[in-house]
């Protein structure tokens, strides 16, 4: 619990309350006003020679939300919620040292112990703190194994511990006497946490608050830039001039999808976070063909859907504000587009579950260059042992068989997963860099998600030859398909409706949308054997070396 007389900080900052004119500013400058005055406070050469009882950062949650509001969010963001991996506490080596939020010299050891008579016993993890940066901070950890997860926090200087009364069998207690308790701070602390929550509540809202969330997001995070095109946001497509081939990519902004696909952005660099497909049957009829469809049931499946009932759906139904780009094939592979074959694939993934098993696989290609800070795969195994115990058949669904298929095992779950590969000398940041295999078949049939889906397509109709059997297209990430020197790059060439209305003209048509859509690399690399298989994906340039 917070000690009582930081409640009452405000207070004795200004007896009475703040003054009236703080409190009614409306101005930006008043709050960083106010941040600078306690920074000059907390100043290296002020603390010199008095530690100060707060620090600013410790108290601005506690103050007026007009105040606090507009500092926080320039500090914090929803990215503050992801722990930073410290090191192992290990029984045979105490040399773990790591500066913490609040605590600048912090040590961690573990010692086993048999408290409980058990057969393998428990251990005791030891946390020693000391130089906090003032008297109100705290800092907030997670300790994980393959079979646990949980967490404490602390604001005293000193040695703290924390009982783990016993081991879950024979395998911990190998696990942890060989490889350690992970620890993980929480580098916003305890406050700083609860307000990066708060921030990311609204990501999934479908509200406008949620929308200029995510834009906020992927403005700070990616430097994307969001500018309003001119009115009308629909375009009045000709279908006629639409044909086989031609890739939708859909950026969606609010609601549950629109935050997950912010997320998905940040980490994988692409500006569109769906896709689909359109596909001309030999009536002349179009449909479109998308893995993510929500069918009745409310189950994400693989569907082809009459091109009228998709545009419908999205123009009056998708509460996601989706932004939706044409990006039309190159005359050329156009003319190689063998619309037989896409339709014999596409009716043999009609009404498949969508692919979850290769979602999370087609963004990690390295150990750890894929990964934005503070994420590793120190802290992506610790979100599926989370998982794996709250809901384990969800947990194996989206990455349980993947990674058996990489050990070539089957029925291991998350802390079998773990125990296997350190036993085979590897590591998990290994084992996630491992390439999906377009031919693996899963407990549920083919996997394929939205983009994984679309290429599957493009491979089936002969896109990618003659180099098809060396390309595993479920490595591709959207950006990684948006990129491929595939689609038309002479404008003259593009519909005549095309960004008619817009101000700026673009290389692909936008056909949806208040902001106007960016594809950096937009048409830019020729396919190669093993393409994206190794390739690095780091905010915000995203960079990658030629030919990963």
């Amino acid at each position: 619990m917070l000690p009582l007389f930081i409640l009452l900080i405000p207070q004795l900052l200004c007896p009475g309350g703040l003054p009236p004119a703080v409190m009614a500013s409306s101005s930006p400058s008043a709050p960083f006003f106010l941040f600078l005055v306690l920074s000059l406070y907390s100043s290296p050469s002020h603390s010199q020679s008095v530690k100060l009882p707060f620090h600013p950062e410790d108290i601005i949650p506690l103050l007026p939300r007009q105040l606090s509001w507009p500092v926080l969010n320039s500090l914090r963001s929803p990215v503050d919620l992801l722990p930073t991996f410290v090191g192992a506490a290990s029984a045979t080596n105490r040399s773990l040292e790591w500066k913490g939020a609040c605590f600048y010299q912090n040590t961690a050891w573990i010692e086993f112990h048999n408290n409980s008579g058990s057969e393998f016993g428990g251990g005791t993890l030891h946390l020693k703190v000391a130089k906090p940066h003032s008297w109100t901070c705290m800092d907030l950890y997670v300790f994980a194994t393959p079979y646990r997860v949980t967490w404490d926090y602390y604001f005293r200087s000193r040695e703290h511990t924390f009982e783990i009364k016993e081991w879950e069998g024979k395998a911990e207690y190998e696990y942890v006497k060989n490889r350690g308790v992970s620890v993980f701070l929480m580098q916003a602390g305890m406050l700083g946490t609860l307000q990066a929550l708060w921030d990311v509540f609204p990501l999934f809202t479908n509200t406008g608050w949620g929308e200029k969330a995510n834009v906020a997001f992927l403005e700070k995070h990616m430097g994307a830039s969001f500018e309003v095109r001119r009115q009308p946001w629909v375009t009045n497509i000709t279908v006629e001039d639409i044909h086989s081939g031609d890739l939708l990519a859909i950026s969606k902004i609010r609601g549950r999808w629109g935050g997950f696909e912010t997320l998905e952005k940040w980490v994988s660099g692409a500006y569109a976070g769906h896709s689909a497909i359109c596909l001309r049957d030999s009536d002349g009829k179009m449909w479109v063909g998308e893995s993510g469809h929500e069918n009745e049931q409310g189950e994400d499946i693989v569907a082809m859907i009459p091109w009228d009932e998709w545009w419908e759906f999205e123009l009056t139904k998708d509460d996601a504000n989706p932004h939706i780009a044409l990006l039309p094939l190159h005359p050329d592979k156009r003319a190689k587009f063998n619309e037989t074959a896409a339709w014999e694939y596409a009716r043999s993934m009609d009404g498949q579950p969508y692919g979850y098993h290769n979602m999370i696989f087609s963004w990690i290609d390295t150990i750890d260059k894929n990964y934005p800070p503070p994420l590793d795969a120190h802290l992506v195994a610790s979100f599926m042992t989370v998982w794996n115990q709250i809901q384990p058949a969800y947990a194996a669904n989206l990455w349980n068989e993947a990674l058996n298929k990489r050990l070539g095992t089957q029925g291991l779950d998350i802390p079998d997963i773990l125990v296997e590969t350190e036993s085979r000398g590897s590591s998990f940041a290994e084992l996630l860099a491992v390439p999906e295999q377009d031919d693996w078949l899963y407990s549920d049939g083919k996997s394929t998600s939205c983009i994984a889906f679309v290429l599957e397509l493009y491979k089936e109709a002969g896109l990618f030859d003659p180099m098809a059997s060396s390309i595993q297209v479920t490595e591709f990430t959207i950006k990684d398909a948006y990129s491929l020197r595939f689609f038309e790059n002479n404008s003259s060439r593009l519909p005549r409706w095309c960004n008619r209305e817009d101000d700026e003209e673009l290389p692909f048509c936008q056909i949806k949308g208040k902001y106007r859509m960016e594809l950096p690399g937009y048409n830019t690399l020729d396919p190669y054997p093993k393409m994206n298989e190794r390739c690095p994906s780091l905010p915000p340039k995203y960079s990658r070396p030629t030919n990963c």
